[in-house]
């Protein structure tokens, strides 16, 4: 099944006729992604394995733009940080693509996954299939409470946060994610780059101090949810027409 061309499309070229990019050149190129454009790299990803797991060999910048969200100037700006490969007015092959958005994001090889914190959210979190089949499968679970100790929560049994560098170290874990209560969050984050957990995903609502080669990714629904207010706020206002030379009914300077 193949998708519609759009003008000024790329093809990339099929697994048989691609020579592999030298690995030192591929975090060279990596290194130069803006952190905008590595978000939305992961999005495409997403639509073109969906797109893959439908039978879909090729697909247009317009196609592709428009199902992932954004327009098909930005899309192929995003697409020119992993390279340019054969050539103009066809379409992007799906497969190869998929390809080499993997080896950008470093998804070429298995990023073992421990979360810590087994309340309502880490129950959750550790029952998702979805990140083992992204390549990202929970091996590890950690709480503080002594009765979850041993118990199973998705077919892996919860340890307790006391055994997070052994576990951790033993199966050489690359992702924590942290869904504890604020004020336990620092020493859990503790534990975990003392095991040598270099990427951290972090729910709860703190700050956290890491070395500098620890990278974290801070989680707040209720941040999220406060953005969205405003800007259901914004449009209520201008759809009742209260938004007046840029003022709101509040008096807030509203800009776009």
């Amino acid at each position: 099944m193949a998708a519609q061309r759009g003008e000024g499309d790329e093809v990339v070229t099929s697994p048989a006729t691609t020579t592999p990019e030298p690995a030192a050149d591929v975090r060279e190129r990596a290194r130069a992604i803006p952190e905008a454009a590595v978000a939305r790299l992961a999005v495409y990803l997403r639509v073109l394995s969906g797109l893959g797991d439908q039978g879909v060999t090729t697909i247009s910048s317009e196609e592709l733009a428009g199902a992932a969200g954004v327009n098909s100037a930005k899309l192929r700006k995003d697409l020119s940080y992993i390279g340019s490969y054969g050539t103009r007015g066809v379409g992007y092959d799906v497969e190869v693509l998929v390809g080499h958005i993997e080896r950008i994001l470093g998804l070429t090889r298995k990023h073992s996954v421990a979360v810590v914190g087994i309340g309502n959210l880490g129950h959750a979190l550790a029952n998702y299939g979805g990140f083992g089949s992204r390549g990202f499968p929970v091996a590890a679970l950690f709480d503080i409470d002594d009765d979850l100790t041993g118990v199973p929560v998705g077919g892996i049994p919860v340890h307790h946060i006391d055994d997070i560098v052994t576990v951790c170290t033993e199966r050489e874990i690359s992702i924590g994610v942290i869904a504890t209560p604020p004020q336990a969050a620092q020493a859990v984050c503790d534990r975990l780059v003392s095991a040598g957990v270099q990427c951290i995903l972090n729910f709860a609502p703190v700050v956290l101090q890491v070395p500098d080669n620890v990278e974290v990714r801070k989680v707040d629904l209720a941040v999220e949810m406060q953005i969205l207010s405003f800007h259901v706020a914004r449009r209520a206002d201008e759809a009742a027409g209260d938004v007046v030379n840029g003022v709101g009914v509040d008096g807030v300077v509203i800009r776009p």
